[in-house]
């Protein structure tokens, strides 16, 4: 009796040593599998990042190569129209030029550079308006912000609303105007337009393709969190007004480097 008890206990003593061999391999086998498997989701996760990344510096630049020529385009057909104006408007539009040629290729210019460049390009659209025009520009730039000439804000990013502004205002109508604020303080640019356009004009404008949407994707792909861009349209008065956190931005920028 006592021989077979010893011979089960024995018995019961290698399964259960088996059983907790096995469960120990497949234990550190399905640990094994779990680590490549998460290697490989890293692996992806980082080629996604970077096939994603080129793929907005692709979109971006194909943004840029259709940008310029339809600049250009409502630019000369301001100086044209407007012979009489033609210096003041060609020292203007040089600036603009020189923007575009040597500074809008550039990933990141400063907010002097652009604000610059946006109220030469102002001046060059106020050229096709009447003197009485009720056009109203206001700017209140701190030049002693700590973002003023850092190399933070995307290049042409005003150009939008200040074409559209001018593009679909209503010149005809009595109460017609054109409002321009642009500001920079305590490193965020804030830029609202306001215009008064007619009916026909705001459906164009909301329908119209190319300059708005250009502008949502590249501020999306740029600033990403960073930005608000709000659009608004009541009895025949478009609002668009552009808020960036440029001090967020650079610290981001900074931090990441």
């Amino acid at each position: 009796m006592d021989g077979n008890y010893y011979m089960i206990h024995d018995y019961l003593i290698f399964f259960g040593v088996f059983a907790i061999f096995v469960l120990l391999t497949v234990s550190i086998y399905l640990f094994s599998q779990n680590s490549r498997i998460k290697q490989r989701n890293i692996r992806l996760s980082e080629t996604n990042k970077i096939i994603e990344q080129k793929l907005n510096e692709v979109q971006l630049e194909h943004i840029g190569t259709k940008l310029n020529p339809h600049l250009f385009k409502n630019i000369l057909n301001s100086v044209q129209s407007h012979a009489y104006q033609t210096y003041m408007s060609l020292d203007k539009l040089a600036n603009v030029l020189d923007y575009i040629l040597y500074e809008s290729n550039a990933k990141f210019v400063s907010p002097k550079e652009e604000l610059n460049f946006a109220l030469s390009l102002i001046e060059i659209n106020k050229i096709k308006i009447n003197p009485l025009f009720d056009f109203r520009i206001k700017s209140r730039i701190n030049k002693s912000d700590s973002v003023y000439e850092e190399k933070v804000f995307a290049p042409l990013i005003t150009v939008d609303l200040i074409e559209n502004a001018f593009k679909h205002t209503d010149f005809l109508a009595q109460d017609s105007f054109i409002s321009i604020h642009m500001e920079l303080e305590e490193g965020i640019f804030t830029m609202k337009v306001s215009n008064k356009a007619s009916l026909k004009n705001v459906l164009e404008k909301e329908n119209s393709g190319f300059g708005s949407q250009s502008l949502d994707q590249r501020l999306k792909m740029i600033y990403s969190s960073h930005y608000q861009l709000e659009k608004s349209s009541k009895n025949g008065i478009f609002t668009a007004e552009l808020k960036i956190n440029l001090g967020e931005f650079y610290d981001k920028m900074r931090y990441s480097r």
